[in-house]
């Protein structure tokens, strides 16, 4: 019982964790599957088809690519435009810099379903009501991924000590030279997690997506379509390819962090 009452925390931590990842381990499970039917969710029997015919579905190959190229710009612009704003509210006195720091939160906060009217709306009024589609579908992903980058950036650049920016220029450094060799190797982990996550948040977007694509369809439009008729078993070999590269961007951060702080010490 006391070794109960002392580990408690780390068994309750191990628990919600275990609980977290029960649904991602169903879907290493099911990319293995050869199932009896489509219609029917179950394990049926082990395969690797799955995995060496991944273009089986050719619409599925189809919409994926599609979601990629569409969450690659959109994370480049958002992650561009994010991180000059977020210079702009943390390093420099404007007037509407409390507005505008109040403003950056409402698409995060508003629900999706919200945007993505309103987007609707926007482009309809704009006389984009018959052209929906990838670009539309672009501009909203920057839209909404902005402020996130904003959010995570500005909170690097407002925890960061300017010491090491003012002794940079104490020895005679240009501005120019104090910013990629001193401001922007610190805030870079900032703007790496930004972009992580705006590619995440449109990889994986569906509500805002759905009203803006017209003709067009993505990953998880494609994956709700399919689920009325029966999703195939390479949704989950996508999911478990996503998943693991996820993992090893994770722990490439902290091997890298590992080895600098040795290097350091």
């Amino acid at each position: 019982m006391n070794w109960f009452r002392k580990n408690f925390v780390l068994i309750m931590g191990l628990a919600v964790l275990v609980y977290t990842f029960i649904p991602i381990f169903v879907v290493i499970l099911m990319s293995f599957n050869d199932p009896n039917s489509r219609l029917i969710y179950s394990f049926d029997g082990f395969t690797l088809h799955n995995w060496l015919n991944p273009c089986e579905e050719p619409d599925m190959c189809t919409a994926l690519t599609t979601s990629i190229q569409v969450g690659l710009l959109a994370t480049l612009f958002s992650t561009i435009i994010g991180t000059l704003a977020a210079f702009a509210l943390v390093r420099h006195e404007f007037r509407g810099r409390s507005g505008a720091n109040l403003l950056i939160f409402l698409p995060m906060a508003a629900p999706e379903i919200v945007l993505g009217s309103s987007l609707l709306a926007l482009f309809v009024a704009s006389g984009f009501a018959g052209q929906l589609g990838f670009g539309t579908i672009l501009i909203a992903h920057i839209m909404f991924c902005m402020s996130f980058v904003i959010v995570t950036v500005r909170s690097r650049l407002a925890g960061m000590n300017d010491n090491l920016e003012q002794a940079a220029m104490d020895l005679y450094a240009t501005p120019r030279q104090t910013f990629w060799r001193v401001t922007f190797p610190l805030v870079l982990p900032g703007i790496v997690g930004a972009a992580l996550l705006s590619f995440s948040l449109s990889f994986d977007d569906f509500i805002v997506t759905n009203l803006n694509a017209g003709q067009t369809t993505t990953f998880p439009m494609y994956v709700w379509g399919a689920a009325q008729r029966g999703v195939p078993m390479q949704v989950n070999v996508v999911g478990t390819v996503m998943f693991a590269i996820a993992v090893l961007i994770v722990v490439s951060s902290e091997l890298t962090s590992r080895r600098r702080a040795k290097a350091l010490a």
